[in-house]
């Protein structure tokens, strides 16, 4: 039935909205640590999304209805940006030069970011939620 497809495009943004919130948790958990060496210290990682259309088939009720419209995570990337080096001589995993070097986290962005995914999801909800709703309304269309 094509009128639930609605519930599919809901729940692939549930799920993609998941995996955001999740990289933003790990991002802010690791936010603070440091290590002795720029290569092995922590990267901000970030989903990557990617819209899946409907064929025009599937949306007219045709031969092709298995395919639809949704949201697909293709992948968690790590940024580029450099570490922080800071000069902590003192640190127990400060490196020969004395500096310790801190993850490319951008608290604020992430935080926005997580503002961002906490509102998408909620959205998403609301779409189901308001579909059901249409749907039992339209069953009781008959119910004169």
């Amino acid at each position: 039935m094509p009128s639930f497809k609605v519930f599919d495009i809901a729940g692939s943004a549930l799920s993609a909205q998941s995996v955001r919130l999740n990289t933003v948790a790990s991002n802010l958990a690791n936010a603070d640590s440091v290590s002795g060496d720029p290569s092995t210290v922590y990267k901000a990682r970030h989903p990557v999304f990617e819209a899946v259309r409907a064929s025009l088939g599937s949306q007219m009720g045709g031969a092709n209805q298995g395919s639809g419209a949704a949201v697909r995570v293709n992948g968690i990337v790590e940024s580029n940006a450099p570490p922080t080096a800071r000069y902590e001589p003192g640190n127990p995993l400060a490196n020969e030069q004395g500096y310790i070097y801190a993850p490319n986290v951008n608290v604020v962005e992430e935080m926005v970011d997580m503002i961002s995914a906490s509102r998408a999801y909620q959205n998403n909800v609301e779409v189901m939620n308001t579909s059901k709703d249409l749907m039992l309304a339209t069953l009781k269309l008959g119910q004169g």
